[in-house]
């Protein structure tokens, strides 16, 4: 079967090497474009391509996250990254229309 599509669009992935050598297995995925190659392959290989960029944050921000998850149960460890508008904005923001009026 001869497929016609570019380099990006074809995954090869997990090879092994039979006993005694002269001969590797492994699996290969050929999409039909690219754009199809992004919505159905797996973050972690379109990364190993360059498709993919994740965020990454740093190493003590990673860890303070973690303690304030063990510190919440159950769906409240949703919540712990959200932020919230404060509840003082509204409050902060009349004041300065007021100072306004006295100028």
């Amino acid at each position: 079967m001869i497929h016609k599509t570019t380099p990006d669009a074809i995954f090869v992935f997990e090879f092994r090497t039979d006993f005694g050598g002269g001969k590797t297995t492994g699996f290969g995925m050929i999409y039909d474009s690219l754009d199809y190659t992004k919505k159905s392959e797996l973050k972690h290989r379109l990364a190993r391509h360059g498709l993919y960029e994740k965020k990454k944050t740093s190493r003590k921000q990673r860890k303070e996250h973690k303690s304030r998850m063990q510190k919440v149960r159950g769906t409240a460890k949703a919540s712990i990254g959200a932020s919230k508008k404060s509840e003082y904005s509204h409050f902060a923001m009349t004041i300065s229309s007021n100072f306004a009026d006295f100028s």
